[in-house]
């Protein structure tokens, strides 16, 4: 059975992983996954926003088709939305 950052119940309804998929994810590959920074509080924070939300610009307008790139539906829209990218 695939773990839960890959199944419905560790994905957020807005977008990314929940507390469930980011602990399943952190187990499976010694990672650190940390909860969306929509309103950063320190610089460390607002700098890791920054990050985000370049990469994840760059991977919607070269890795989605036309279609994924307006469905507001979508998996990346969804968590550029949660991070408050712009």
């Amino acid at each position: 059975m695939s773990e839960a950052w890959q199944r419905k119940e560790g994905k957020s309804a807005k977008g990314g992983l929940n507390a469930k998929g980011r602990a399943s994810y952190n187990k499976a590959h010694g990672g650190n996954l940390k909860a969306p920074a929509p309103h950063p509080k320190t610089e460390k924070d607002a700098a890791r926003k920054k990050s985000f939300c370049a990469r994840m610009k760059g991977m919607k307008s070269k890795l989605t088709s036309e279609a994924t790139k307006r469905d507001p539906d979508s998996r990346i829209n969804k968590s550029l939305r949660a991070w408050n990218c712009r």
